[in-house]
């Protein structure tokens, strides 16, 4: 049992670190990606640019490997440090958004060929809505991920209350869209892929909501999914 006179024990402390800084290094690149991922499918929907688009779909596994590579350390470090709670919860936080990184990248490889099948088409309506629902969506998974490297409670909750600025574009774009069925079904399919694409969002959206609510735990030790402090924070917006 290692005690405070072993005097290897500021060399494991620093090898420990240096784990942990690897999986967050990780993490970081998984986030910028995704990040990068969700502007890119948004930019190919609005400019009809085919090429974008297939490099979005392309990249889609590099976020499917970061996944593995950080479930793979995390498990290995839990395994072989058994870390204390604060690390555990790191870890443990940490593999989950990576798993909602993933299907962040998921989303954007969703909108990405949702935007090719749109490319040939003329215009529904203007693109207004979408690229704002998109640019509020990465604003929020940028600030998630902040608060998770930086364990910034209060801006964690701010992205949760956001959430509800999302939803209430995508409720008001699906009337829309449904209208547009209503008056001319000969716009079914291309107002049905642009509900699809605003759902994207929305899910994108929710991840980083996930995110930040994970950021609370990590920070508080207390989750804070469905509690009336999220609920009601995030009513106070809509």
């Amino acid at each position: 049992m290692l005690s405070s006179s072993n005097p290897d024990l500021p060399i494991l402390k620093r090898f420990f670190d240096a784990e942990l800084e690897t999986f967050r290094s990780h993490l970081i690149l998984m986030g910028e990606t995704a990040v990068a991922q969700v502007k890119d499918a948004t930019k190919a929907l609005i400019e009809g640019d085919l090429t974008l688009a297939e490099r979005v779909i392309a990249r889609d596994d590099e976020l499917d490997q970061l996944e593995v590579k950080i479930d793979d350390e995390g498990i290995r470090f839990i395994n072989l440090r058994s870390p204390i709670a604060s690390d555990l919860r790191l870890v443990i936080v940490g593999m989950k958004a990576g798993h909602d990184l993933e299907r962040v990248g998921d989303e954007a490889t969703g909108i990405a060929k949702r935007a090719i099948k749109l490319a040939g088409e003329p215009q529904l309506k203007p693109y207004i809505d979408l690229p704002r629902m998109s640019e509020l969506a990465v604003e929020m998974l940028r600030d998630a991920l902040q608060c998770f490297l930086n364990g910034d409670e209060e801006k964690a909750l701010a992205v949760c209350r956001r959430d509800a600025d999302v939803d209430r574009l995508n409720k008001q774009l699906y009337r829309e869209l449904s209208s547009y069925i209503i008056e001319d079904p000969k716009t079914t399919t291309r107002a049905i892929e642009l509900m699809f694409i605003s759902k994207s969002i929305e899910r994108i959206a929710d991840h980083a909501t996930n995110i930040a609510e994970e950021t609370i735990y990590l920070s508080k030790g207390k989750d804070v999914r469905h509690t009336e402090q999220v609920k009601k924070n995030a009513g106070a917006n809509t």
